[in-house]
Parts: structure tokens; C-alpha cells; sequence
């Protein structure tokens, strides 16, 4: 059964609403666009203590079985290399690519808070470590930290959304340099091409509204940005004109769809689920199926069917959602 959701500032909890495909009511066609189905899978926080690592193998089989043309990987790969000491970071990174490599798939990877090497004190590492900050990531990954590609008709964009504060904590923003680059991306794109945005902490997301309070609240968390990007305001203004289909982010572990000036802003549950320790505020383990049609979007989110080796009480039951196949919306 297809999902059609009223686009006019109509907001819900993806695991309640989507019964299978989700999808716009009032998606435009764009012949130039064609056919694509890849994989959104985020906060993998590979570890082998609580088989992490076994987790994600088996999530990565499962979607290698869906058969993607390729997967963004929307942030925080391991855990922690924020706050881990160098040779713990670096056997974590290995083991994730290790387990990583069985996709045999093209992967684009979005920086996470927990992929910042050595940013934290209690790391140990110092700030002139080859390494050091996102440089591990560019190294690790081939990648820069905010780029864009040009797919099947596509433009695909990735954000960074963490940024190393004075103090070594982080603060979720997007800074000057890339909003400056974002305006001459997004202008440097033909009229009516679809574009899809991919973010770690969410832009726009209601989290903040029912989330629990933090057990121990960090210090950090009172003096920055850390849960959603502090600075969405600058960048969505950016997007007035163009033709943005959807935007991707992780961070929260949980499965929830927000509609915004005709946008939907799909934030995905996490391949840990509750870091490896069952569901997250109903919302369980899994990754998000995208597919795209001549300029439409619909996703549907998958769980892989992992049991924890040590559980901890969600107070949220958890709302699957059947991959029931759906149909693209009359155009």
C-alpha cells in the first residue's frame, strides 16, 4: 500500500505513518532524471564489545541482498573515535572498513560527531597529529567532508555538520566557508534538476519535542548546538528555488519524516539501534531504501533483524514497517 502525506507543514513519526513507501503527494516528474535505488544507512557506531561489529555485517548483508546501485553511510561509523585513545581509534576504523568492504558497492560517507579522531581531550591525541580531527576521515574515506556528485539526472550533496569547537567539544553547524560553498553548488545547478542533500545532525527535526532528558548531561551540551544543526536557519534559505527532493540525516536513531516548504526532511533510525542495545525510543535497528524516479523520491525504512546481546528498556513499543511494495503517485 502506498503512503501519500499532505506536504502543507504536515509532519509525523515516520515508524507510525509508513506502512512500506513513503512518498510526496505532489512529486514533480523531471525527464531528465532516471531511474535509482541506493541505501541511507547511518550510525553504524561500530565496536566489537557488543558485536558491532557482527551487527553491521549482518546489516550490510541484508542490503547488499536489496541490491542498491550504491549507499551513503550518514555519519558515526564507529564508536568513538572522538573520545578514543589513537590505537583504539585506528583498530575501530580498520575493523569498519574491514566489515564495510563485504557491500562490494560505490559508498558515500557523511562525518559524524563520533568520527572526529582525537577530538576530545580524554583521547590523549594531540591537535598536531597527522590525523587529527577530520583528517582521519578525508584519509580514511577518500573524501571531503562536504562535496557533491552528479548522478543519473541527480545532483547529490553532502553536508558537514560537525564542526571542532576551541574548547575540543562540537558544536552541530554548518560553518561559513561551506554555506559559501553551498550557494555557488546550488547555483551551478541547471533549473529543475532533482537534488538530494545528506547531513548527520538533522536540519529540521521534532526530536527535540519528545526525546527523553540526557541520563548525565555533558557539559558540552549546555554551551553548544549538539542534538540538531544550531545554524539551520542560514541554510535552508539556500534552497528556496531549487528543486530539492529530500534530505537525508541521521544522529537522533530514530525513524521520522518532518515536512518543510514542501521538503521532506527523512531522518533515519540507526543500524545500531540504541548503540547495540536494542531500540531506540521505538524505533529499531535498520537503514532507509531510496528510490528515485524520473525526479520523484519514495523511501521505506528496513530492519535487519538483529537481537542484542545486552538489552536496555526502550519505554517506546516498536512499529515495524513491512516492506509492502507501493506505487509512484499520479502525475
Amino acid at each position: 500500500m502506498a503512503m501519500n502525506m499532505d506536504r502543507r507543514g504536515f509532519l509525523s513519526l515516520g515508524a507510525a505513518a509508513a506502512a512500506g513507501w513513503a512518498m510526496p503527494v505532489e512529486a514533480k516528474v523531471a525527464p531528465g532524471a532516471g531511474h535509482v535505488k541506493y541505501i541511507f544507512f547511518t550510525d553504524t557506531h561500530l565496536e566489537p564489545e557488543l558485536k558491532g561489529d557482527v551487527g553491521s555485517a549482518q546489516a550490510f548483508a541484508k542490503i547488499k541482498a536489496i541490491k542498491p546501485e550504491f549507499c551513503i553511510q550518514g555519519g558515526d561509523h564507529c564508536f568513538d573515535l572522538a573520545v578514543a585513545p589513537r590505537d583504539r581509534s585506528m583498530m575501530l576504523l580498520d575493523l569498519y572498513q574491514k566489515t564495510e568492504h563485504t557491500l562490494d558497492m560505490p559508498i558515500h560517507h557523511v562525518l559524524g560527531n563520533h568520527d572526529v579522531f582525537g577530538r576530545g581531550t580524554k583521547s590523549g591525541v594531540s591537535e598536531s597529529d597527522p590525523l587529527y580531527g577530520k583528517k582521519a576521515f578525508e584519509q580514511k574515506f577518500d573524501a571531503k567532508t562536504y562535496r557533491s556528485w552528479d548522478y543519473k539526472g541527480y545532483h547529490f550533496i553532502v553536508l558537514d555538520s560537525v564542526q571542532i569547537t576551541p574548547d575540543r567539544y562540537y558544536s552541530a553547524w554548518i560553518d561559513d566557508p561551506q554555506i559559501a560553498w553551498l550557494k555557488e553548488d546550488l547555483a551551478a545547478v541547471k533549473a529543475g534538476v532533482p537534488i538530494v542533500i545528506s547531513v548527520h545532525c538533522p536540519l529540521i527535526s521534532a526530536a527535540n519535542e519528545y526525546k527523553s532528558p540526557w541520563h548525565e548531561p555533558d557539559p558540552g551540551q549546555a554551551k553548544y548546538p549538539t542534538f540538531l544543526t544550531g545554524n539551520a536557519w542560514q541554510v535552508l534559505p539556500l534552497f528556496e528555488g531549487h528543486n530539492i527532493i529530500g534530505v537525508f540525516q541521521g544522529h537522533t536513531h530514530l525513524n521520522e519524516v518532518v515536512y518543510w516548504r514542501d521538503i521532506p526532511f527523512i531522518t533515519s533510525g540507526a543500524i545500531c539501534g540504541n548503540w547495540w542495545m536494542g531500540s531506540r525510543w521505538g524505533t529499531p535497528e535498520g537503514f532507509t531504501v531510496v528510490e528515485l524516479d524520473r525526479g520523484r523520491i519514495r523511501w521505506r525504512y528496513e530492519t535487519y533483524g538483529w537481537t542484542s546481546v545486552k538489552s536496555e528498556a526502550d519505554p517506546l513499543p516498536v512499529i515495524l514497517q513491512p516492506s509492502v511494495p507501493g506505487s509512484w503517485p499520479t502525475v
